[in-house]
């Protein structure tokens, strides 16, 4: 009986996540007695709370009980209040930046949040911005005497994290992935595109516009986030959701030759694939939406193997065992390394050839790591 709950309560769950990315109905009734408070470790563990509140709009067949509607509601409210308080934020940034000389693109989080129904009720992160080399040194000497704390910077990838009035700010000098060399060559293009290309697009944010990459480079580079924490960590269900909205909201206007050109060159058109059919079986996707899908048996089969990693390992693996973190630097790194070795050896039967690829620039990122203390 607890397993087929556990069950019944999955499927709610990816019916919710569907109604709320795309508006369908929802039919309550179909999934026997629900286990709300089940449901909502589910939602929590994807970062996905705001996005099932809103595919609750979309029951038509009963009603919840009204406690369990208001815990998912009153969640969505300090969503919303949070996203309006980091896109005020986000503005007057921008603005004292460029005021200074200083010019970025904001990268993932509140610019693709504009791509949702409810941009205000999806789980927004930190405020991560990327420059050229010449505004990269600049925004550095701007922003970090404003910082109450700041992180090492990773010099050799630059990229330095910071806290501005509460909220954590990234610098990315450049979009790394740590995944291959083909891949960072594509991401080095992506960013030659961007800065001597002038590829990019805008979103108003309070009157104040702010820059945000090509379409076609954001499909791209949100891709590759996607799998560099799905093969260094756990990925959640909130990041591929973001990859879904954007391709739908742009699928009319999308240059796929472009597209498709940097996957090949980056050598993840087999992920793609794999990926695409899960948006599709799982999340509701339609087929018109998603470039490059293949009704095949085999990325069926893929993208049942990720989904079920997903909703194991949780949004950026937060479902993992992490009491390891008790122990010394050395034992950490070790159960860290393990941990992904051990990861890539259960992608192997996903994605075997790339599984290998990979495997040695992720070693040594790790090896760095550790001689850095981080």
């Amino acid at each position: 009986m607890a397993l087929k709950q556990s069950y019944d309560a999955t499927n709610l769950f990816l019916e919710l996540v569907r109604a709320g990315l795309w508006g369908t109905e929802v039919r309550l009734g179909l999934f026997g007695n629900v286990d709300f408070s089940r449901l909502m470790e589910l939602a929590t563990e994807q970062s996905l709370v705001g996005l099932i509140a809103a595919g609750m709009e979309h029951i038509t067949d009963t009603k919840i009980p009204k406690a369990d509607v208001l815990s998912f509601i009153g969640q969505a409210l300090q969503i919303e209040q949070r996203n309006k308080a980091m896109n005020a934020f986000i503005a007057s940034l921008i603005g004292r930046m460029q005021a200074a000389g200083i010019y970025a693109l904001l990268v993932k989080g509140q610019g693709i949040a504009q791509c949702y129904e409810k941009p205000e009720w999806r789980a927004c992160g930190d405020v991560d911005l990327f420059l050229s080399e010449e505004n990269y040194v600049k925004a550095k000497a701007f922003l970090l005497p404003m910082a109450s704390s700041f992180e090492e910077e990773f010099v050799r990838e630059k990229h330095l994290g910071m806290t501005i009035d509460g909220w954590v700010v990234e610098l990315h000098g450049h979009l790394y992935s740590g995944l291959s060399s083909r891949v960072e060559k594509e991401l080095d293009k992506l960013q030659e595109d961007t800065f001597l290309g002038g590829q990019m697009r805008s979103w108003m944010n309070e009157e104040r516009q702010v820059f945000l990459l090509s379409v076609e480079n954001d499909s791209f580079y949100v891709f590759t986030h996607i799998l560099q924490h799905f093969y260094k960590g756990g990925i959640g269900l909130r990041q591929i959701c973001d990859w879904c909205r954007l391709l739908y909201t742009y699928r009319d206007s999308i240059n796929l030759n472009l597209l498709e050109q940097r996957i090949r060159r980056a050598g993840l058109m087999t992920e793609w694939k794999a990926f695409g059919a899960l948006a599709i079986d799982y999340l509701g996707m339609s087929v018109e939406a998603m470039p490059f899908y293949s009704d095949s048996a085999k990325w069926k089969r893929k993208a049942k193997w990720i989904m079920e990693f997903v909703m194991m390992s949780g949004n950026f693996g937060q479902n993992r065992d992490s009491s390891y973190m008790q122990y010394p630097y050395l034992v950490r790194k070790c159960f860290s390394m393990g941990r992904r070795i051990s990861d890539l050896s259960r992608h192997a039967r996903i994605f075997p050839l790339d599984s290998l690829c990979f495997l040695p620039s992720i070693i040594i990122n790790g090896v760095r790591s550790a001689a850095r203390g981080e």
